[in-house]
C-alpha cells in the first residue's frame, strides 16, 4: 500500500568518534537506512572497531571514491525522506554552514537543502567543555568559539535541526519518523 513504506534516511557520518557508537546503535534501530561515509568516516570506523566491510553486510553503504559524490543523484529520485549527519566533526560543520560540500558528507546535506529534505545535526563541538571518548579513553576537549559559533550558525539554516547529544538526536529522530516528511508533505523542486 502506498505510504505505508518506513521514511528512508540517509546517514552521513564523518571523522569523529564522539558519541560513535550510540549514533550506530541508533543507525541498528532505523528500518530503512543508507549511510554515507566521508574518507574520514572510513578511517574512524575501523579505529573504533567498525570495519566498513562489517557495515556493509548490513547497509546499502556509500563512500567517499569519486570528486562528483555520484550517490548524490539519489536526491533528485527522491529516495530520502531525512538525512541524518551523527556525528558531525566541527570541520564538516563550519563546511555545511560555509555551503562548501567537497566530501560525500558535505554534499549530501548541500542537496538535502536544495531538494528540501529535512536534516538532523549531531554536532559535535556544542559546548565549551565536553569529554569525549577516544579509542585509549575519555578525553577532556575545549571546542574553540569559532566551532561553537558554526555550531549556532548551523542551527539557523533551512531545513536543517542541529541536536548536540545522543538524546537529543533520538528525540529528534522519534518526532521525525513518526511525521510525513516535508519532502512528501510538499512538491520537492529534485522531483522528477
Amino acid at each position: 500500500m502506498p505510504g505505508t513504506e518506513a521514511p528512508r534516511v540517509a546517514w552521513g557520518i564523518t571523522g569523529s568518534g564522539h558519541f560513535l557508537p550510540e549514533c550506530l546503535a541508533l543507525v541498528e534501530r532505523l528500518p530503512a537506512v543508507d549511510l554515507f561515509l566521508s574518507r574520514a568516516a572510513a578511517e574512524v570506523l575501523q579505529v573504533y572497531g567498525y570495519p566498513v566491510r562489517e557495515l556493509q553486510a548490513r547497509f546499502r553503504v556509500f563512500r567517499d571514491s569519486a570528486a562528483s559524490a555520484p550517490p548524490v543523484g539519489l536526491f533528485y529520485e527522491g529516495r530520502y525522506d531525512l538525512v541524518v549527519v551523527a556525528p558531525a566533526t566541527s570541520n564538516s560543520v563550519a563546511k555545511m554552514v560555509y555551503g562548501i560540500s567537497d566530501t560525500l558528507v558535505t554534499n549530501i546535506y548541500a542537496q538535502a537543502g536544495k531538494c528540501r529534505i529535512p536534516s538532523l545535526v549531531f554536532a559535535c563541538d556544542a559546548s565549551p567543555e565536553l569529554v569525549t571518548e577516544a579509542p585509549g579513553g575519555p578525553v577532556p576537549v575545549y571546542p574553540r568559539p569559532i566551532d561553537l559559533s558554526n555550531t549556532e550558525a548551523l542551527a539557523g539554516l533551512a531545513f536543517t535541526e542541529v541536536v548536540v547529544d545522543p538524546d537529543g538526536l533520538e528525540r529528534a529522530l522519534s518526532t521525525r519518523l513518526r511525521q510525513p516528511s516535508v519532502s512528501s508533505a510538499q512538491p520537492s523542486p529534485c522531483d522528477p
